[in-house]
C-alpha cells in the first residue's frame, strides 16, 4: 500500500510528506504535528473520503460514531508515535486502544480478476480502522522500534518511519526540510569565506 499525503502550511505552500506507514498517515489527518489546522475529519463524509482514497472498495458511508472511533484510534497512534520518537514507553491506554481496534475484523485480502464476489463488495469503516490498527501493531511492535523518529529540522516536529535500508533518514521531506537545511548550510559556507 502506498503511503504519503500532501500537506499545506499556514502560508499556503504545499509539500508531499511520506510518513512511511499507513497508521502514521492516518495520525496526520489531525493535529499530530504543530499545525492544528490539519484536522481533516470535520464531518463523517471527510472520514469516508480519506478511507476511500486509501482502500479499494471503501465506499461505506461514515457515521458520527465512526468519526468518534477514528479519532480515538488516531489519538492512540499519535501518542505512541510521539513516545517512540522520544524513546519513551507508550501509555498502556493507547496500547489497549490500538489492540482493541486491531482485534476486530479487518479488510480481507482478495485476488483481482475473479468473476464471483465473496462476502461484502465494499469495505466498512470499522474494517478500515481495524486494518489501520493492525498496521500500527506491526509498526510499533515489530518493525518500527529504533526507526520511528522526528524530523531533524529545528523548526519541524513531523514524525516518520524510517524505512531506508541504511536507517539514516533525517528529514520529513527532502523537498521541504531537507532542502531548507541544505540551503542554510550553503549560505553558511558562503558567509564564512
Amino acid at each position: 500500500m502506498n503511503t504519503g499525503q500532501w500537506f499545506r502550511s499556514s502560508e499556503g505552500t504545499g509539500w508531499w510528506f511520506d510518513s512511511g506507514a499507513l497508521c502514521l498517515d492516518f495520525a496526520y489527518t489531525g493535529s499530530m504535528g504543530s499545525n492544528p489546522d490539519w484536522e481533516q475529519f470535520r464531518a463523517p463524509s471527510d472520514l469516508g473520503v480519506w478511507l476511500a482514497g486509501r482502500f479499494d472498495r471503501a465506499t461505506a458511508v461514515a457515521t458520527e460514531g465512526d468519526v468518534v472511533d477514528a479519532l480515538a484510534l488516531r489519538s492512540a497512534i499519535a501518542n505512541i508515535a510521539h513516545a517512540m520518537s522520544d524513546s519513551r514507553e507508550p501509555g498502556s491506554d493507547d496500547i489497549d486502544t490500538i489492540n482493541l481496534y486491531a482485534a476486530t475484523p479487518n479488510i480481507p485480502p482478495a485476488l483481482a480478476g475473479g468473476g464471483r464476489q465473496a462476502g461484502r463488495s465494499s469495505v466498512r469503516v470499522g474494517q478500515a480502522l481495524a486494518t489501520i490498527a493492525r498496521d500500527a501493531v506491526t509498526l510499533f511492535g515489530e518493525v518500527g522500534p529504533g526507526r520511528i523518529r522526528e524530523c531533524a529540522a529545528d523548526d519541524c516536529q513531523l514524525i516518520f518511519y524510517d524505512e531506508s535500508r541504511s536507517n539514516n533518514r533525517r528529514w520529513c521531506s527532502m523537498q521541504r526540510c531537507g532542502n531548507r537545511s541544505k540551503v542554510r548550510a550553503h549560505r553558511a559556507r558562503g558567509t564564512t569565506r
